[in-house]
């Protein structure tokens, strides 16, 4: 941060701008709770970043998210704020990272839009709400509707458990992260009126880890009534991680930044770089570095979301639950030896270490090559870990809401992308710019071509309708019936979009023989 910047910083946080600055008129000023933020105008949509909505979280590290110290000169809201500290080159890092953006179509106008919240993926670990793609202007012209992207505390920051380790300070840590998106909920719930909102008609939807934090929102007491409708693309959690677990990896990492567990207050006082090169330990119990996500502690989170069942608490929201075809690919396509040129003696041993359930596969490959006959080994490979790890989870979700009598609406998105000439398929996070009716803005999987332009019309409208009345069907879909267990009618979203009762239902009675484990925990 430059010192000009810090200079204009005030007790909120905010960009203290004098007057005169701006000429009268020439900008948009709402005022917030905590003071007026003054924003720009593209396209004709009113457009706030990086408006505070918490406090600083260096000072409170592992603690419950408080309010921003209220402020009274006109805050520039015009640049996104820091996103949390991450490893990766996600730009503008902070502690100081509980801001949001919104884009409005009008200013305290009596409008009373639907409120779209999106929470953006990166599991619990990367990203921010920050990303050209997340841009809700489009979303806004096309539906009237407000749209709000938040940025919150990630990975040790967000969901590093410390209940057993460092005492009763420290009560609440493994999901700080969590209490921050309810705080931007609140905010949402106290302030959106101002922004030409209605504060009864919020959706929440996010894609990847973003879908995932939804789905553990709809678990949580204090998440209750602060949304009305959700809708996942991708992303799931049906069991949080267990404190025992937790534990075991905040051990490995305090020792990773020099501290024994006798010490762990002391990770509250250690330089944030340091905090972030620990996150370079390997998980004990997964492949790959230290997974860091809501925890099972019996107060913020006292149950799992969607074990044994559904959360009664999420029950009356009504929810879409997505997932792309080909999920894996996103991940693997780039892994090594390269998926593109295995033969069949190497996929079993290859979707063993992926799958993330216990199950022969061997049976598995000789399954789908009976299922698929011209599927390559490669094909098989991409599939099959698709099914068993990201949308087992999906299906378990929704079955688990009709057997509920709460239904969800299913979909799944079979458009491929046009990166790397089509290989990667219908990939994981390639619905967003779907979404956001986005494809030709940045971070894009997708080509902008009529046919795909046709599909982002339909899905953005769905989400759309959702907000505004609960249910995702217009007139540009066929009808989208609920996930009952008697069909298990799904939308699949392509250039012909229609409803397939039971899509992959082989697969799915594959992978049900087993018991499910969800990703890290």
């Amino acid at each position: 941060m430059s010192a000009t910047r810090r200079s204009l910083l005030g007790a909120g946080g905010g960009l203290l701008v004098p007057s005169g600055v701006f000429a009268a008129g020439a900008s948009p000023v709402a005022r917030t709770r905590h003071g007026p933020v003054r924003g720009t105008i593209e396209a004709g949509i009113k457009v706030f970043r990086g408006v505070r909505y918490g406090a600083d979280t260096a000072p409170r590290r592992f603690q419950p998210s408080v309010p921003p110290t209220p402020w009274t000169q006109v805050a520039d809201a015009s640049a996104y704020g820091p996103a949390s500290p991450q490893s990766g080159d996600e730009g503008h890092q902070s502690e100081d990272c509980l801001f949001l953006n919104v884009w409005t179509p009008g200013l305290a106008d009596g409008g009373r839009r639907p409120v779209m919240v999106y929470i953006h993926g990166g599991a619990y670990s990367g990203g921010s709400g920050s990303a050209p793609v997340y841009d809700g202007g489009r979303l806004c012209r096309r539906g009237d509707v407000v749209v709000v992207t938040i940025n919150h505390r990630l990975n040790v920051f967000g969901y590093g458990y410390l209940d057993k380790l460092a005492g009763p300070a420290f009560a609440g840590s493994g999901n700080a992260g969590m209490d921050d998106i309810v705080l931007a909920l609140r905010w949402v719930r106290d302030n959106i009126v101002q922004f030409g909102g209605d504060p009864g008609r919020v959706m929440l939807f996010g894609q990847s880890g973003g879908g995932a934090k939804i789905a553990t929102l709809m678990a949580m007491p204090s998440a209750r009534g602060l949304f009305h409708a959700a809708a996942t693309m991708s992303g799931q959690q049906v069991t949080a991680s267990g404190p025992l677990h937790a534990t075991e990896r905040m051990r490995l990492f305090l020792a990773a930044v020099g501290l024994t567990p006798d010490r762990a207050a002391e990770v509250a006082t250690l330089p944030t770089g340091k905090l972030v090169e620990g996150l370079a330990v390997a998980d004990p119990f997964t492949p790959g570095r230290l997974y860091f996500g809501p925890v099972l502690d019996g107060r913020a989170l006292p149950r799992h979301p969607f074990y044994p069942d559904a959360s009664p608490l999420g029950l009356k929201i009504p929810m879409i639950i997505g997932n792309t075809h080909d999920e894996t690919r996103a991940f693997l396509a780039h892994s090594n030896p390269n998926p593109f040129a295995m033969g069949w003696a190497d996929v079993p041993a290859r979707i063993a270490a992926e799958m993330r359930v216990d199950i022969d596969p061997d049976a598995v490959v000789a399954a789908y090559r009976a299922l698929y006959p011209a599927y390559s080994p490669t094909d098989v490979f991409f599939a099959a870990t698709t099914a068993g790890r990201s949308w087992r989870g999906a299906i378990i979700e929704a079955e688990e809401r009709a057997k509920a009598g709460s239904p969800a609406w299913v979909y799944q998105q079979d458009l491929p992308t046009t990166v790397e000439g089509g290989r990667l398929k219908a990939m994981h996070m390639s619905d967003i710019a779907l979404a956001f009716d986005n494809l030709a803005a940045a971070g894009s999987l997708t080509a902008p071509s009529p046919g795909a332009q046709g599909l982002a019309d339909r899905v953005s409208a769905s989400l759309i309708a959702l907000a505004r009345t609960g249910d995702p069907n217009t007139a540009a879909i066929p009808a989208w019936p609920k996930y009952e267990l008697d069909r298990r009618a799904t939308m699949v979203f392509d250039v012909d979009t229609r409803v397939v009762d039971d899509p992959r239902g082989a697969e799915r009675r594959l992978f049900a023989a087993v018991p499910y484990v969800q990703p890290g925990t």
